[in-house]
């Protein structure tokens, strides 16, 4: 039987188990948005640690600080309390619709993406991907994947939204991350399949 690694369930405490332990601590003694800031507090603090730690930016941890600081930005401003309870949905939401902005354009977000990511890995990743570019049924693929991102995200922005405002608290930092890895397991299950099938045609 396959065990969890110690960093995964370190992950799992950090996201699941802390954001609510936090909120049901806070939230007698502070109110509804004193629990939720005070359930925000683990992932910001994992977050910071992960980039001082590896001192790499990572785009997950980015997501969630950058989401955490925009709902609260927007309750400073007068917002809802419920807000914060969107966090990094909100700025998940947000690069879906940049995902799909980028298909009325030459070259998808993806196409970028993948690029660089070639470039890193090899000195002649570039002129490789260019040539790949060059091919119907690459280009192709590239825009399903970003259509694919882009709605995946948006549909998930969309989905924490109504449980946001449709659960209590406590209830939507249990079922909240479940949604998201959820969500990011079919996204990227959907990306590896599209890249098999894709590879399988691509004359290269």
């Amino acid at each position: 039987m396959p065990r969890l690694s110690p960093r995964l369930l370190l992950e799992i405490i950090v996201n699941f188990v802390l954001p609510w332990a936090a909120y049901r601590l806070a939230a007698p003694s502070w109110g509804e948005s004193g629990g939720l800031i005070a359930s925000a507090l683990p992932p910001i603090v994992w977050s910071l640690w992960e980039l001082w730690h590896t001192r790499k930016v990572d785009a997950l941890s980015l997501t969630v600080v950058a989401g955490i600081a925009l709902s609260l930005l927007v309750m400073l401003l007068g917002g809802d309390a419920r807000m914060l309870l969107m966090r990094e949905s909100l700025v998940s939401g947000l690069i879906g619709l940049v995902f799909l902005g980028s298909l009325c354009f030459g070259k998808p977000l993806v196409f970028y993406l993948a690029r660089a990511t070639l470039e890193r890995e090899s000195s002649a990743g570039r002129t490789r991907f260019d040539t790949l570019w060059e091919q119907e049924i690459f280009r192709r693929g590239l825009r399903r994947m970003t259509c694919l991102w882009g709605v995946g995200l948006v549909a998930e922005t969309a989905i924490r939204a109504w449980m946001a405002w449709n659960m209590s608290a406590d209830r939507f930092l249990v079922l909240s991350p479940i949604v998201s890895y959820g969500f990011v397991g079919l996204l990227v299950g959907g990306t590896l399949l599209m890249r098999r099938t894709m590879r399988g045609r691509v004359s290269a």
